[in-house]
């Protein structure tokens, strides 16, 4: 598979996942670290987690993607 093909996989999952509905509406998205790291790469992932001014965090085998900027208060 070329690099080419690679690339807009990745960016079709990276649009996918935050043009959601529960994205859309501030709200919270989970994905299975292995996924993330299959079709995009963590380093990706924290890019657009950033670039959006978003938080995330991981847990286990997932990534909890808060998509507002309101800040993360650990209970």
């Amino acid at each position: 598979m070329s690099e080419t093909l690679i690339q807009i996989d990745a960016d079709r999952w990276i649009s996918q996942l935050f043009s959601s509905q529960t994205a859309c509406e501030g709200g919270v998205v989970r994905r299975r670290t292995r996924d993330v790291k299959l079709f995009v790469g963590l380093d990706r992932l924290r890019h657009e987690v950033d670039r959006r001014g978003y938080r995330a965090v991981e847990n286990g085998r997932h990534i909890v993607i808060f998509c507002n900027s309101e800040p993360i208060t650990r209970l």
